[in-house]
């Protein structure tokens, strides 16, 4: 993590708990402080939350019933893990239009981990909170990805 490690904690701790709304414009500043992750530190299982400002996937997330994320090698991601009525999580491949694979990515300057999806043109960009917590942006050509010029931003925490 970079410099100043201690205000971006401190800063992801408020963000994190805080009811809403959240200004996509601090969550941009935030992704900027994070550091980097490679994608084979992304292996495993993942929770994830939305962040609250309003962003539309927030709903379609909040309806699909959104648990988080699996990814099971850089070639094989399940991107919308979901919770069923009863209770269970299985693989959400409809709305996902398929499973994803993970890569290296240059966005906004900077190499790091994401997920592209097989099946529609959408990419998860990661940055690391700590080895455990990751914040995630969704961009891509599918609307709507973009609110008012800002992107849906997420949080995933190792399961």
């Amino acid at each position: 993590m970079r410099a100043g490690a201690g205000s971006v904690l401190g800063r992801w701790s408020a963000l994190r708990h805080t009811a809403g709304p959240v200004d996509p414009a601090e969550l941009d500043v935030l992704w900027a402080d994070l550091g980097t992750v490679d994608a084979s530190a992304l292996l495993g299982s993942w929770r994830g939350f939305a962040f609250p400002t309003g962003h539309p996937v927030e709903r379609v997330l909040a309806t699909s019933g959104w648990h988080g994320k699996r990814f099971l090698s850089l070639d094989e991601a399940e991107p919308l893990i979901c919770r069923g009525p009863d209770g269970s999580l299985h693989s959400d491949t409809v709305s996902g239009k398929g499973g994803a694979s993970l890569w290296n990515i240059e966005f906004r300057g900077e190499v790091t981990a994401a997920m592209v999806y097989d099946g529609m043109p959408v990419v998860d960009h990661f940055k690391q909170v700590d080895p455990d917590t990751l914040l995630g942006v969704m961009n891509g050509k599918a609307a709507p990805l973009s609110r008012d010029g800002h992107l849906f931003y997420f949080g995933l925490e190792r399961a």
